[in-house]
């Protein structure tokens, strides 16, 4: 595990969002939409290291009763492979366990070879039973 880093609730500059969503390989977001995004979180974690640079972050998002979505998991490639991952899906989970009424539904979109990563705690594949779909404007 890393040391010399920050975990911190506080949500990054818009700026730094993009800038990370880049280069950990995410889709491209509007700057402004990006600022409304963040603003909305229920819950969100990042991870600074010692200069104060974003390598690390996830978001929670949702109605906050009955259905809450797992978002914006991202670590920088440069710190990739060293558990960051697991140490922000820890950070978001402790929230949802702690904070989520029963029988609400909590979701994520899982690249692959992430969802193994989800798989570790607790989350399941929907098909076939039901698939995920999206329209992306």
């Amino acid at each position: 595990m890393t040391t010399n880093m920050n975990i911190s609730n506080e949500a990054p500059t818009p700026n730094e969002y993009l800038e990370l969503r880049a280069a950990a390989g995410l889709s491209p977001k509007d700057l402004q939409a990006s600022q409304i995004a963040l603003g909305n979180s229920i819950f969100l974690t990042t991870l600074r290291d010692s200069d104060d640079q974003l390598i690390g972050m996830g978001r929670i998002i949702g109605d906050g009763g009955c259905f809450y979505q797992i978002v914006d998991i991202a670590v920088h490639p440069s710190r990739q492979g060293q558990g960051l991952g697991k140490q922000i899906m820890s950070e978001l989970m402790n929230y949802l366990d702690n904070n989520v009424p029963s029988r609400a539904y909590v979701s994520l979109i899982a690249d692959v070879p992430a969802d193994e990563l989800y798989k570790k705690f607790g989350f399941d594949y929907t098909s076939p039973k039901s698939v995920g779909m999206f329209k992306k404007y």
